[in-house]
């Protein structure tokens, strides 16, 4: 009331003393004649004002009393919603005080007796935890519009693993995806935490109601204890690699050593059942198959891909809620150190990726590869069941440390029976053979040509007969950077390779034919390492070469088709969950009962080229052969090519980009990561950049999938690229985030 009076004083008095005369005159034709008086009102008025200046100064030292009854002294409101007790709670604060001091008196003023350490501040309108408690308010430009969430920072998570199990899990929602992932796979004893992520799960467009997805997840909830990763009493996994790791399995049947605290240590999950995690269990019924999500082409794989969370951000800060489902999988198909010894999880979560990604035919194979896959998969789980039987009745079980390690020795992905010969070091091996050699051409109707071939160093060169190799050759391919796939069958003797060999307008497609196993295992070899640009002296020529004939060997089938094995043996069999239903469907016109018998029949037979493997050999072979298949560790995206007309695929892998046809899947063109020089983001458009040392630059803008997801995955390739065994244990959580973050 006395600031309101004094600015009216203020203008009366100004406005008494001012002569009427010289603010309107009654001639307007006359002249004013200027007052002596108005030279005494002009001084009035700013005397007037510096007495309004004093008293607003004087009333901001005292206090505005406000309509609450409180002086105003620089304080405002601050709302924040307590989530544990659904209340709403005002402070009085300033901008100065920090976030530590605000949670303080928070804490004061609800004065509940509770463990409030686990507590943060979480701003919803900026989606920002609040965790530097030493930033002030002004600092983080907190203002009386905000409205704070004080939360928990560790929540309620359910996991789906890839065994397609669900486990509970609580998470640190405030800690940035990597991280969290990272302390989960040490809770469940997986090494490598580096090569999984989250993905959400992904809606299947024919089921409209969110009940029946609920009710089908509960089916398959698992009971276990609740999880809390992150915690001091949890078993803490190397990170990359220890030379003072025990072994976590018995190599003769694979079940874990015992007891179970020599499993998981301290882990809470010595407490449950382990099963759950290391022991693979059957599909019970063949319903599960059908309820679950199947992508139906190319650009259903690649929408998938959109729901891969961003590895530098929280889970809040990308809507994640408490009590979601989140799939944890193995992203990146870079497996470092696959060791069966000291990775039992490890393995049977990769083992049950795969089995799942085949059976719901995320990745084509052909039919006989799929009865190998079936075969594999009976073996494992007639063996998981024998295991777990053993494994309970002998809970001491003495194994050989000798023999354990001759047998991780054979079976490890990156051992296996070698030659004992060196060979001549000093000399690059080289093929030549008579191989048929067909480049397929619009509207062409001539078949394979025979050619007498010779590889040397990674060219294949060409020639009419043996006689004129001295020559020049007719056909010459540099097989640098090429793609090669496999296209083989081994009932009809059929040993194709197809390769794509880079050019500067797209790609030359020339397939070569082998006669038999052995050259086309050598030949395959061969144009693999080439496509990497190594030549065969490299040391895993002779590996690859086993890996491929025991790929083959696995394949073969009883010499008679019409061979139908006994009905006693056959109704052991639960065809229906071995094989994708792609296969079930090429016999539906045939009796249900015939069909099952003969799926059966064809599994055992494929089934006797597997029968003497252990377990955990078992699974190493279905990995193995599972990343044999052409389209395996290839992510698909939905993107648009500068200077193309309609959206295409990008494809990335371990070690290249691959820009591919959408509906067929055919590579147009290939990079590989070791010719890149730099690759760039240019966030307002969304659109990659890469450039080449050698060729030009590659620009594209994805399509219904954020960039950062592309951007993320070439960093995280080219991260997981740099790991090597004699480096620390712990991994470079900085070199990873400043590769796939962009912007940190």
């Amino acid at each position: 009331c006395s600031l309101k009076g004094a600015i009216c004083s203020c203008y009366i008095n100004c406005f008494w003393y001012v002569p009427i005369d010289n603010v309107m005159p009654r001639d307007l034709s006359s002249t004013v004649v200027p007052n002596q008086n108005l030279k005494y009102t002009k001084y009035f008025f700013l005397g007037q004002f510096f007495l309004i200046v004093v008293i607003c100064v004087r009333m901001a030292l005292d206090g505005i009393r406000m309509p609450d009854g409180c002086y105003a002294d620089g304080t405002w409101e601050l709302k924040m919603h307590v989530t544990d007790l659904h209340r709403d709670v005002s402070l009085r604060v300033t901008g100065e005080i920090h976030i530590g001091g605000v949670m303080l008196k928070l804490v004061e003023k609800l004065d509940v007796k509770k463990d409030w350490s686990d507590h943060a501040l979480w701003w919803e309108k900026k989606k920002t935890w609040l965790l530097k408690t030493h930033w002030t308010l002004d600092k983080y430009g907190i203002q009386a519009d905000a409205r704070l969430l004080f939360t928990p920072q560790h929540k309620l998570l359910r996991l789906q693993l890839p065994n397609m199990k669900h486990m509970k899990v609580k998470v640190n929602f405030s800690d940035r995806v990597f991280k969290a992932v990272s302390d989960i796979c040490k809770t469940f004893n997986i090494r490598h935490p580096e090569e999984a992520s989250l993905l959400r799960k992904p809606r299947d467009p024919k089921k409209k109601k969110k009940k029946l997805e609920e009710a089908e997840e509960a089916a398959l909830e698992l009971e276990g204890p609740l999880l809390t990763p992150g915690s001091g009493s949890i078993y803490s996994s190397p990170g990359l690699y220890s030379k003072t790791m025990t072994p976590t399995y018995d190599s003769r049947d694979g079940s874990p050593l015992s007891p179970t605290t020599a499993w998981f240590g301290d882990s809470p999950l010595s407490e449950g059942n382990p099963s759950i995690l290391a022991v693979s269990q059957p599909i019970s019924s063949p319903d599960i198959l059908a309820k679950l999500y199947k992508s139906q082409s190319l650009l259903d794989k690649a929408k998938i891909n959109q729901g891969w969370l961003d590895s530098s951000r929280s889970l809040m800060e990308q809507d994640v809620k408490e009590n979601e489902v989140l799939l944890l999988r193995f992203k990146y198909h870079s497996f470092f150190d696959l060791n069966p010894k000291y990775d039992a999880i490890r393995v049977n979560q990769l083992y049950e990726q795969a089995k799942w990604a085949i059976l719901l035919e995320e990745i084509e194979c052909t039919e006989e590869e799929m009865m190998m896959f079936a075969a594999l998969q009976y073996h494992i789980n007639k063996l998981s069941i024998m295991s777990s039987g053993n494994h309970m009745n002998n809970s001491e079980k003495e194994v050989d440390e000798v023999d354990a390690a001759l047998s991780d020795l054979e079976i490890t992905l990156e051992g296996g029976k070698t030659s004992n010969t060196l060979g001549d070091i000093t000399s690059i091996p080289e093929l030549a053979d008579y191989v048929k050699v067909f480049k397929p051409k619009k509207l062409t109707l001539k078949g394979y040509k025979q050619y007498w071939c010779t590889f040397k160093d990674i060219t294949i060169s060409c020639y009419k007969s043996k006689e004129e190799a001295h020559g020049t050759p007719s056909l010459q391919m540099n097989l640098r950077g090429c793609e090669v796939t496999p296209d083989v069958n081994i009932s009809s003797q059929k040993f194709n390779i197809k390769l794509l060999i880079p050019v500067a307008d797209g790609m030359n497609e020339i397939w070569l034919r082998c006669d038999a196993e052995k050259p086309y295992a050598h030949w395959m070899a061969a144009c693999r390492l080439a496509s990497k640009g190594k030549t065969m002296a490299d040391s895993s020529y002779n590996l690859e070469v086993q890996n491929i004939l025991s790929f083959l060997k696995m394949q073969h089938m009883n010499p008679d088709p019409q061979f139908i094995a006994e009905p006693a043996v056959t109704n052991d069999i639960n065809s229906e969950c071995l094989v994708s239903p792609r296969y079930l469907k090429k016999y539906k016109n045939k009796q249900p009962g015939y069909i099952r018998d003969l799926i059966s029949a064809r599994i055992l037979e494929a089934h006797q080229n597997v029968a003497q493997m252990s377990l955990i050999e078992a699974k190493m072979r279905f990995i193995q052969a599972w990343q044999s298949l052409p389209e395996f560790g290839i992510t698909h995206f939905l993107a648009k090519f500068q200077g193309g007309k309609r959206d295409e695929l990008i494809g990335i892998t371990y070690n290249r980009l691959i820009r591919m046809d959408a509906s067929t899947g055919d590579a147009i063109k290939t990079w590989r990561f070791a010719n890149m020089k730099q690759w760039n983001v240019n966030w307002e458009i969304k659109m990659v950049t890469v450039e080449f040392a050698d060729e030009p630059s590659l620009a594209f803008i994805c399509a219904e999938v954020d960039c950062k997801v592309v951007h993320e995955f070439i960093g995280g390739y080219i991260f997981l690229s740099t790991r090597a065994k004699d480096q620390n244990e712990s991994l470079d959580e900085e070199m990873f985030y400043k590769l796939t973050s962009g912007w940190v």
